[in-house]
């Protein structure tokens, strides 16, 4: 299990698997900061299709500015979006 501690910086993995997936798309490959881990819980991926959800996941509160997510985003350049993304999707970078 990795652990990421808050000011970590990390991308999210650009993957697509097929199934219930909690990540958003538009989130997958883009950098963030970790703000604060929010615990360990069974895999939502892995209970979605009738397992256990185990070994459980870190799940990560994660800062990203919405001008990196957003190509033509006109707001402020202090503007961020916060998402929790569990543990298996990040990367430190």
């Amino acid at each position: 299990m990795s652990e990421f501690a808050p000011g970590t910086r990390i991308r999210v993995r650009e993957d697509f698997p097929v199934g219930h997936i909690r990540t958003p798309v538009y989130i997958r490959g883009h950098q963030g900061v970790v703000t604060r881990k929010l615990g360990t819980f069974p895999n939502p991926e892995t209970l979605a299709i009738g397992r256990d959800g185990l070994p459980k996941k870190g799940l990560y509160e994660v800062r990203f500015r919405q001008a990196d997510l957003w190509p033509d985003y006109q707001g402020s350049a202090n503007d961020t979006l916060d998402m929790d993304i569990y543990e298996h999707w990040l990367i430190k970078v």
